[in-house]
């Protein structure tokens, strides 16, 4: 990876990280809370939460991102970065989300199906940013 590439992940890393502060941690929390299964403790309080392991995960799929996007798609515009990460949100999220939801009693469908279009939205805006990054000359 080229030095271009490496801070494309990193800012990539940085959006998800963010939007998933925002959209997760603030605006859709008591909603989350609501859809919850079963199970229960398994969420963690703020203070309880490991946070190097937070950064370093969105940090790995900012960097999954921006390698798959100047090494094999050649995407270098926040169009492209947007529905090509929207796309890759929507695969990846559905596809944990649904293997999460038939193993686990950790959220009720409507809430599974909530998770998957916030990952459709943050993949997409931090993809954006990525490609973004990537089309700078």
């Amino acid at each position: 990876m080229n030095s271009k590439t490496i801070i494309a992940g990193i800012l990539g890393g940085i959006c998800s990280f963010l939007l998933g502060f925002v959209l997760y941690g603030m605006l859709l929390k008591d909603l989350f809370a609501g859809m919850a299964g079963s199970a229960t403790g398994v969420m963690r309080t703020d203070e309880e939460m490991v946070w190097w392991a937070l950064i370093l995960g969105n940090l790995i799929i900012g960097f999954l991102v921006a390698y798959i996007f100047s090494q094999w798609a050649g995407i270098s515009t926040f169009m492209g970065g947007l529905r090509g990460g929207a796309a890759m949100g929507l695969f990846f999220t559905t596809g944990f989300d649904f293997i999460f939801y038939g193993t686990t009693n950790v959220s009720q469908l409507s809430g599974t199906l909530l998770d998957m279009a916030v990952g459709v939205v943050m993949w997409g805006l931090a993809s954006g940013v990525t490609g973004w990054w990537l089309g700078r000359s």
